[in-house]
């Protein structure tokens, strides 16, 4: 789901007749419940060995790592094991405001921050920001490496090596010799998945990832979980306080992906889809109204127009032998997804229209030290939603709704086919997905964050969450789209995320925050290029 997914708007245009899968979860489900006690149990006893990390010379000392141990298969809790990768620093308990006062310990939080295919193990750092530095005094701040991910039993698909090829081309309405190519790559992409995994492939998904989630509770030593999901994470942890509800303690779900069953997970790329040509279009009429800085044009059609001059340019002759059309859309995708990128996207279109291609190539490049991880990061995310749900097997429903769709969202549609495409061809049994929701009283209160134009977990999604889990509180920051909101510029957004987790304190049920301040313009970029922080 490339981060996430669903909009309204998109209704009409959702046709997919999606292809019935047998429900080979519903044999399993009676070991399963007893399979994460045993897990839950054995991690109680062993807890987790913290220590120094491994890669140490790049993080603060104060930062531990270890492992927890989970079966492969919850069916068998005795059977085959793997471990996920852990990290923690420890709460700090002193106020940020007043050096003399110590502040109560309250457990540890867990972060997953979505992909799926993300690695939270760098979570814990985020503690010396200012925005953190009240919720690290009270809490251990915990990431992990999901099944999959990094070093928590690594998939694979391919080859890292050949991962990253450039330049690429991408068309925003494709021919049929096109499609015809990527249907090949995304049959290729799925036979190697279940070539490399082999029989443990099939264990990769939502369900399995929502148990580890309970056995590392218990091996943290924690009776109830205290969880931030983002993105993907927020599914994690919507099925985690359904089949556990009794587990949680506070739960923030910070911009949420549709759980509707029905939307897992073709129907919400395809809602996904819909949603970027809006945010897309809130990034050009910003540089449009800065046009005396990057002189794009003054309407969101002239940035456009521009947008595919440099397209066709770079179709005719790579920027930096390396950066084509498909490296284009890659880069400016992220503009749909954090507004702080702006600036960087906006100066280098100009420039490069302009005769400069150096801030594009800086920007757009695929960098071969991180092939590997990001190969990792797409194996995971395939297996996890091609084994989540049932997908069309049938190339003309994709080809029938994303055609129509392209015709009013264009800007991501087909590219977003491409990255998904191969569970069309999936080798394996696939779930049915969880009927997400608890009862009024089963479940603590928990927390949503959302804004109104986030277009990697369209708002939708938010109102469908708080819907199904009874007692849940809504904050909405309006009129913007930013994907990720706690932590970030957005000061009401943060109060009341540190209201909830500190003092369980929940505003009324629709709260709302105005919207951060929208990016200042730069005429020149910084010396090094924004990170690449887009889930997929």
């Amino acid at each position: 789901m490339r981060a996430a997914l669903l909009y309204s708007a998109a209704g009409s245009l959702l046709l997919s007749a999606l292809t019935a899968a047998p429900d080979t979860e519903g044999r399993a489900a009676a070991p399963e419940p007893h399979g994460t006690a045993v897990a839950a149990a054995r991690a109680k006893a062993a807890g987790v060995r913290f220590g120094p990390c491994g890669d140490a010379q790049d993080l603060p000392g104060s930062m531990q790592c270890g492992t927890v141990t989970v079966p492969l298969d919850y069916a068998r809790p005795n059977g085959p094991q793997i471990r996920l990768a852990v990290s923690r620093t420890r709460a700090t308990q002193k106020d940020p405001h007043n050096s003399k006062r110590k502040v109560r310990r309250q457990g540890a939080l867990v972060y997953n921050p979505g992909g799926p295919g993300a690695t939270g193990l760098y979570f814990p750092v985020v503690g010396m920001l200012p925005e953190w530095k009240r919720l690290a005094a009270a809490y251990d701040l915990v990431g992990y490496a999901p099944r999959g991910v990094g070093r928590s039993a690594p998939l694979s698909c391919q080859n890292p090596e050949q991962f990253f090829k450039a330049p690429t081309q991408a068309q925003t309405h494709p021919s049929a010799a096109f499609k015809e190519e990527r249907i090949a790559q995304a049959k290729a992409h799925a036979r190697g998945c279940a070539e490399r995994a082999g029989s443990t492939l099939r264990h990769y998904h939502s369900l399995n990832n929502a148990r580890d989630l309970d056995v590392l509770r218990a091996a943290l030593g924690e009776t109830r979980l205290t969880f931030l999901g983002s993105s993907y994470g927020t599914y994690l942890g919507a099925l985690y306080a359904t089949l556990f509800p009794a587990h949680v303690r506070r739960m923030v779900f910070d911009s949420v992906v549709d759980p509707d069953p029905a939307e897992i997970w073709y129907r919400n790329n395809l809602a996904q889809s819909a949603a970027f040509e809006g945010r897309w279009r809130d990034f050009r009429r910003w540089i449009a109204r800065h046009d005396g800085v990057y002189g794009l044009g003054r309407t969101a059609r002239e940035v456009q127009r521009g947008y595919e001059r440099a397209n066709a340019r770079l179709a005719a002759e790579p920027a930096g032998g390396k950066v084509g059309p498909g490296q284009l859309q890659e880069a400016f995708l992220q503009a749909g997804y954090y507004d702080d990128q702006w600036p960087l996207l906006a100066h280098a279109l100009s420039a490069y229209l302009k005769g400069d291609p150096k801030p594009l190539v800086e920007q757009a490049s695929r960098y071969p030290e991180a092939a590997a991880e990001a190969e990792n990061t797409r194996a995971v995310y395939l297996a996890v939603e091609c084994n989540d749900a049932p997908w069309p097997t049938d190339w003309r429903v994709w080809d029938r709704d994303n055609t129509r769709l392209a015709r009013t969202a264009p800007f991501e549609t087909w590219d977003n086919v491409w990255t998904n495409l191969p569970c069309a061809y999936w080798q394996g049994p696939r779930q049915r997905p969880l009927d997400v929701g608890t009862a009024p009283g089963e479940l603590p209160p928990t927390l949503i964050l959302a804004a109104e134009r986030d277009a990697a977990t369209p708002y939708d999604g938010a109102l469908e969450l708080r819907r199904r889990l009874a007692g849940s509180v809504l904050v909405t920051e309006r009129n913007a789209g930013a994907h990720g909101l706690a932590g970030g510029p957005n000061a009401c957004v943060n109060g009341h995320l540190e209201a909830y987790l500190l003092e369980g304190r929940l505003p009324g049920r629709r709260a709302q925050c105005a919207p951060h301040a929208e990016p200042e313009p730069r005429s020149t970029a910084p010396e090094k290029p924004g990170a690449e922080r887009r889930l997929r």
